[in-house]
């Protein structure tokens, strides 16, 4: 699991108890520390002639991380590493779709939930991998205030065009996750797990 900008390892964690009981899971903190408290994938700048933009060389060092801990992890906790399922937040989705896309030997499922697909944090010979096994699902609340939903809106194409199998759903909510989504996504791991 991998929480969203400025929150922590408890925030998606709180989903755990809810979730099937045969996987383990493993909530990560982000590696950048935000003041006054939570944590970060990469550094967000808000900047009067730019506007928002996002470190995407911290960024891609967050991804790297990423996928040694899913290895050191695998190798500590003896887990099935044919049966890796990222899910993340927001920041933490954005992140989780660097990681699977870029190593989709690693990833079997993906869980994006209020996120999307930025090209510019992908390995760049993404395409000549693999993508076949990967299963991706994605939702996004349609009045979203942080992430814009035609960002999202474009996750299903950019997947099609891997060849990778998906579900993509929009929900009636703002940046966050309804009963009904956390429910779609629960049912959707069941029969993907």
């Amino acid at each position: 699991m991998f929480h969203g900008y400025g929150s922590n390892e408890e925030d998606l964690f709180s989903f755990a108890s809810e979730l099937p009981e045969e996987l383990y899971v493993i909530s990560v903190k982000a590696p950048y520390d935000l003041e006054p408290f939570g944590h970060a994938w990469y550094a967000i700048n808000f900047d009067a002639e730019y506007g928002k933009w996002s470190d995407d060389e911290q960024a891609k060092t967050s991804r790297d991380k990423i996928v040694a801990f899913i290895d050191e992890a695998c190798n500590a906790y003896n887990l099935d590493t044919e049966n890796v399922t990222l899910l993340g937040f927001s920041q933490g989705t954005i992140l989780s779709y660097s990681v699977a896309l870029s190593f989709p030997e690693k990833i079997k499922n993906v869980v994006a939930l209020s996120g999307y697909i930025n090209e510019k944090i992908l390995i760049e010979e993404y395409q000549e991998k693999n993508h076949s096994a990967l299963n991706i699902y994605a939702s996004h609340g349609q009045v979203d205030q942080v992430i814009p939903l035609e960002w999202a809106q474009k996750t299903p194409a950019f997947l099609n065009q891997l060849g990778i199998k998906h579900t993509y759903e929009e929900f009636p909510i703002g940046h966050g996750v309804s009963q009904q989504n956390f429910y779609s996504f629960q049912d959707w791991l069941k029969q993907h797990i």
